[in-house]
C-alpha cells in the first residue's frame, strides 16, 4: 500500500493549529482545517497568510509559492472532512476532557489507517488516547511555536503505538521541512519544555535574588547561551568544554541552583497585576511598537538563516 501522505487534517485553528496546517500546504498536500466556531475558522486565511508573508519577507519563497500554499488550505465545520485525511493533527486547547471528546467523535470518522497525532505540549500519550479504539494509529507530534521558524517536532509514541506510525509520523515531519526526534519514552513535558522550564526557574531565580533584571538575563542568554546552543547542544558542548571542568564547576555550582517552585511567585505576581505578557501589551516588559520591531527584525534573520 502506498504510504506517501496526500491530505492532511488539522483540529483547531489557533496559531499553532494553522502553522502546522500552513507546513502541510506548502510541501504540496491538500490541508482540511476544522473548527466548530465559523469566526475561527475564517481567521486561517489570514493567519495563514501571515506566515507565508513572512516568509516572503524573509526570502524563503516566493509569490507563487504563497498562492499555492494557500490555495491547498481547506476550512471546514464539519468533522466528516477528516475522512478524507490520512494523517491528522490535533491542535486544541490542553483541556483533557474536549481532546478526549474530540477523539471520540474521530474514531467514529477517520480512515482505518489514518494517524492520529496531538499537538500537546504537556499531556502524556497514554493518558490521551484512552478514549481511543484503535490507540495504535496515535501517537504525539509535538511541534513548537511558530512551526514556519522553529523546526523541532518531539514524537512521542504511547504504549500501544504501532512502530510503523512512529515511523510514518517521523518521515512526514521531515517531509514538511521540520526536525523530528522520537523519544524514548513520555515525560511530563517531553525534552524541549523540561529545558525550557529548568532554565526558566534559574533565570527568576537570579532576578529574584536582585542579581540581574530581566533585561540583563534576557540580554545574556541572547548573546551566549542562545548562540552556542544553535550550533552544539549541551552534551556537546560538555565535551569541547571538558567533562572534567565541568565536574568540577558543577560541584560548587549546582548546590548554588534553585531547586524550588517559589519562584513562580514572580509570575503569579505580574498575572495578578493583569501584567500577562503580549497579550496584555505588558509583561516583564512594556510591549510597545520599538519593542515588536526589534523582535521582528531578530526573527526575519532567524527564518532566513533557517
Amino acid at each position: 500500500m502506498d504510504r506517501t501522505v496526500t491530505v492532511t487534517g488539522v483540529v483547531g485553528t489557533g496559531l499553532m493549529g494553522v502553522g502546522i496546517a500552513t507546513q502541510c500546504a506548502l510541501h504540496g498536500m491538500r490541508t482540511i482545517v476544522h473548527d466548530v466556531d465559523p469566526t475561527r475558522l475564517e481567521s486561517v486565511a489570514a493567519k495563514a497568510e501571515a506566515v507565508l508573508d513572512e516568509l516572503i519577507d524573509a526570502r524563503r519563497i516566493d509569490a507563487k509559492a504563497r498562492a499555492a500554499a494557500l490555495a491547498r488550505i481547506e476550512t471546514t465545520g464539519t468533522l466528516d472532512a477528516m475522512a478524507d485525511a490520512q494523517f491528522v493533527f490535533e491542535a486544541v486547547p490542553e483541556v483533557l476532557d474536549l481532546k478526549h471528546r474530540l477523539y471520540a467523535q474521530l474514531g467514529a470518522v477517520l480512515a482505518p489507517d489514518a494517524i492520529l497525532a496531538s499537538n500537546t505540549s504537556g499531556f502524556e500519550p497514554d493518558l490521551l488516547a484512552a478514549p481511543l479504539a484503535a490507540r495504535e494509529r496515535f501517537v504525539i507530534a509535538h511541534f513548537w511555536n511558530p512551526p514556519h521558524m522553529i523546526p523541532l517536532v518531539e514524537v512521542v509514541p504511547g504504549g500501544a503505538t504501532a512502530p510503523e506510525v512512529t515511523a510514518r509520523t517521523e518521515a512526514l515531519m521531515r517531509v514538511i521541512g521540520m526536525e523530528p526526534v522520537v523519544l524514548a519514552k513520555a515525560i511530563p513535558g517531553f525534552v524541549g519544555n523540561r529545558l525550557q522550564f529548568a532554565v526558566l526557574r534559574e533565570a527568576l531565580n537570579i532576578v529574584r535574588s536582585g542579581a540581574a533584571s530581566p533585561e540583563v538575563v534576557d540580554r545574556v542568554m541572547k548573546a551566549s547561551l542562545g548562540r552556542r546552543w544553535g550550533i552544539v547542544g549541551p552534551f556537546e558542548s560538555a565535551d569541547m568544554g571538558g567533562l572534567d571542568t565541568f565536574v568540577d564547576i558543577s560541584s560548587h555550582l549546582m548546590p548554588e541552583l534553585a531547586k524550588d517552585e517559589d519562584v513562580i511567585d514572580l509570575l503569579r505576581e505580574q498575572v495578578k497585576a493583569g501584567r500577562v505578557g503580549v497579550r496584555s501589551g505588558a509583561g516583564f516588559y512594556d510591549w510597545d511598537d520599538a519593542h515588536f520591531a526589534r523582535v521582528k527584525t531578530a526573527r526575519r534573520k532567524l527564518i532566513a538563516g533557517g
